[in-house]
């Protein structure tokens, strides 16, 4: 298990190898995933303080570029797996934007 520490949230333990926009709505934390997972949208990007998430697939660092995101701390959490403990702010959540969060990301 790591400890994934949210800005503006709480800490709490993730599995290793889940998919963090998961671990991230399992605990509480409303982040939005507009596209269902689909890195097409980018609702669910998280900006990365402290961590390590692994390379960039070229679907993700596309889909970032296309919607002007660009910077090597940000990254689609319907992307990436937990892979050890890490600080990141949730960017779109609904509580901050009063959109609803979309379909669950398939695991």
């Amino acid at each position: 298990m790591a400890t994934i520490n949210v800005i503006d949230y709480l800490s709490f333990e993730g599995e290793e190898g889940k998919k963090l926009v998961h671990v991230l709505e399992d605990n509480g934390v409303d982040i939005l995933h507009r596209c269902g997972g689909k890195a097409k949208c980018t609702s669910c990007r998280v900006e990365v303080i402290e961590g390590d998430f692994g390379p960039i697939s070229e679907q993700e660092q596309q889909t970032l570029a296309n919607k002007g995101h660009n910077g090597d701390n940000i990254r689609l959490s319907c992307q990436v797996r937990v892979s050890g403990d890490a600080t990141v702010k949730a960017v779109m959540t609904k509580t901050n934007s009063n959109l609803e969060p979309g379909p669950r990301p398939e695991e």
